[in-house]
């Protein structure tokens, strides 16, 4: 390499890094961290309060499936983009409007499951779980329709890094944070400390400003009540979706982002269960796999983005794609091991890195499908996709631990991420065929 190359390279990440530090950038920041807190209060950190109330695998397994608004979410993804708040949406604008209601509907919903019973009274907190998930979601599918709004092309890879950084963050504070308090105080106390910590993103929306040309549609006045609501159903539902399947190979694109992260949520979903049964206490899984954790994912999502910035976005997923599956053979590892925290260390910096490096590149190439004209839809149809293996897919997860153990479900984990990375080879090229022939 040259030094001309050299210094063109260099440029190129000096360039990306102080790309992180724009205002817009630390917004968005701001916003992924608001995201990424309920996750873990959903399932993670419910999932080691069940644990330490003898709940069962089966069972705690079966709580996945209170995600499943992160799947269904394209089914009211087009109220976003179509539907006024009536003065919130002229105070606010478009996407703040939407981002607010869904906050402060969400802080309401994760004290009231800090107040459930998941002993005494399972369905009750199954169902106000089902309830933070929901407006997780609804905040989700606004936070993202922002950011894809809100900044150029070039700027979107920085973008998903900047909004993982702060999703993540938000994990390790709703995950390792909620932990560490529960050692202290009692689950409602640390369920109502998470709520407020839900206010950095009510602030952050209300500072924020809303990204130009964000408008509500204008439909063509008709002259009965049917006629309006037909067209306004047509431009919320339809639109966006025909719109999509009017792109090459859309069928496969959405297999493939249905089973890119498939394998790598299996494993994770029963991941602090695992940490419980082998031996770890509470303060170990918080120091190790939380903030240990969080460090190899910032690192991760870093060097994803530049890959995404110097190499060609199919062949980023592809690399990043194979170090996922193979950091899966860590659990498998530890779980022969059993309980050795400089081994859980390893593990978790591994599975951590290679699943930042990969989400960066996931997240950057679902934003470049998306349409401005019907962002939150699209968005939400990809994303919900992406989330079906740690929802319905992963909610058995616990049965097939207590059929065959710990060894041979990471080791399945590990080939679960077959079918993805091999239709991202044939994506490749087919891609590769197109250009071709134009």
């Amino acid at each position: 390499m040259t030094s001309d190359q050299m210094a063109d390279r260099f440029g190129t990440v000096w360039k990306n890094t102080q790309l992180f530090f724009q205002p817009r950038m630390i917004a968005i920041l701001l916003l992924g961290f608001s995201g990424g807190l309920p996750l873990a209060l959903s399932f993670s950190t419910l999932s080691v309060w069940m644990a330490e109330e003898n709940v069962s695998l089966r069972t705690i397994g079966l709580f996945s499936l209170v995600s499943m608004p992160y799947v269904l979410k394209p089914l009211w993804a087009p109220l976003f983009d179509q539907l006024p708040l009536a003065f919130l949406s002229k105070l606010l604008g478009r996407r703040r409007g939407w981002l607010i209601v869904s906050q402060v509907a969400l802080m309401a919903a994760v004290l009231a499951l800090g107040a459930s019973d998941p002993v005494g009274s399972p369905w009750n907190t199954a169902a106000l779980a089902l309830l933070v998930t929901f407006f997780s979601a609804s905040q989700d599918i606004v936070i993202d329709a922002y950011r894809v709004e809100r900044l150029a092309d070039s700027e979107q890879g920085v973008g998903a890094s900047s909004y993982i950084y702060g999703y993540r963050v938000g994990m390790l504070v709703s995950g390792a944070g909620a932990l560490l308090i529960a050692d202290h105080v009692s689950w409602f106390w640390t369920y109502a400390a998470m709520a407020a910590t839900l206010l950095v993103g009510v602030v952050t929306t209300l500072i924020i400003r809303e990204p130009e040309g964000s408008a509500f549609k204008v439909l063509e006045r008709r002259t009965t009540v049917i006629e309006q609501c037909r067209d306004w159903l047509q431009v919320a539902f339809v639109e966006p979706f025909r719109e999509f399947m009017t792109r090459r190979a859309w069928f496969a694109i959405l297999v493939f982002i249905l089973f890119y992260k498939f394998g790598d949520a299996l494993a994770g979903v029963l991941s602090n269960p695992f940490y419980i049964q082998i031996g770890f206490d509470k303060t170990e899984i918080a120091y190790y796999a939380k903030v240990l954790g969080l460090g190899g994912t910032l690192v991760g999502v870093f060097f994803g983005a530049l890959m995404v910035a110097r190499i060609n976005i199919l062949k980023t997923l592809l690399i990043c794609g194979i170090l996922q599956a193979l950091s899966n053979l860590m659990f498998v590892w530890l779980a022969a091991a059993g309980n050795d925290t400089i081994l859980l260390a390893l593990t978790i910096a591994a599975e951590n890195f290679t699943g930042g490096m990969g989400t960066a590149a996931f997240v950057a190439y679902i934003s470049g499908l998306t349409n401005i004209s019907f962002t939150a839809t699209q968005f939400a149809l990809l994303t919900s996709l992406a989330s079906v293996g740690r929802t319905v897919f992963a909610s058995y997860s616990g049965g097939v631990v207590e059929l065959v153990g710990w060894i041979d479900f990471f080791i399945i984990s590990t080939l679960a991420a077959g079918p993805g990375l091999l239709l991202l080879v044939w994506l490749m090229a087919n891609q590769r065929r197109l250009n071709a022939a134009d």
